[in-house]
């Protein structure tokens, strides 16, 4: 039975907010998003994420808007590890499972729930096709995600360390330095 979720984020990292409207169906995920930031300068992204069996990616088209003007970003991924970005091949993503939005923390969420990390032991290393926010630049991103008990998961990407706190449904809490649940009122 599908679960819809609608969670805000307090995006302290761009002195924002951010709101996604989640749809989790068995072990796939679509979702709308909607964030504002105001650093390094004002800017607003919408985002659509759509994946397929295992919280793999299957594609992520983002809108931004900043004072440079407006662009878009049209990320696909063909089921098989290649990517595209609005069409052309992107050969350094080969063998990426997952897409990583800048400052967003539902994309978190996909290789924790793929292996449950919020839940069982276990360390895994990904190649994320991580897209820059605002400019929507992608590029091939490592990062480890460690289990550090329930709902604890340390989040790992060169010299970048942050202990996240997930809910039972594998969804981010907590994003220290980037993200947080505000308290409910």
């Amino acid at each position: 039975m599908p679960v819809s979720r609608v969670i805000t984020w307090e995006v302290t990292a761009s002195g924002g907010y951010e709101t996604v409207w989640a749809v989790f169906d068995g072990d796939g995920l679509r979702a709308r998003g909607r964030a504002v930031g105001t650093l390094p300068e004002p800017y607003w992204i919408t985002y659509e994420l759509l994946t397929g069996d295992a919280y793999v990616t299957r594609r992520l088209t983002v809108t931004a808007e900043d004072a440079s003007g407006s662009r878009s970003l049209d990320l696909r991924h063909d089921g098989r590890g290649g990517w595209t970005a609005d069409g052309r091949r992107v050969d350094a993503l080969d063998g990426a499972l997952d897409c990583d939005l800048g400052l967003c923390p539902l994309t978190n969420t996909m290789p924790v729930l793929r292996h449950g990390l919020h839940r069982t032991p276990g360390e895994r290393e990904f190649l994320m096709a991580w897209v820059s926010v605002p400019g929507l630049t992608v590029e091939p991103s490592r990062q480890t995600y460690t289990h550090l008990g329930p709902g604890r998961v340390r989040f790992a990407s060169g010299d970048f360390r942050s202990d996240l706190t997930f809910d039972e449904d594998g969804c981010v809490v907590d994003h220290p330095r980037l993200a947080r649940r505000p308290a409910p009122r």
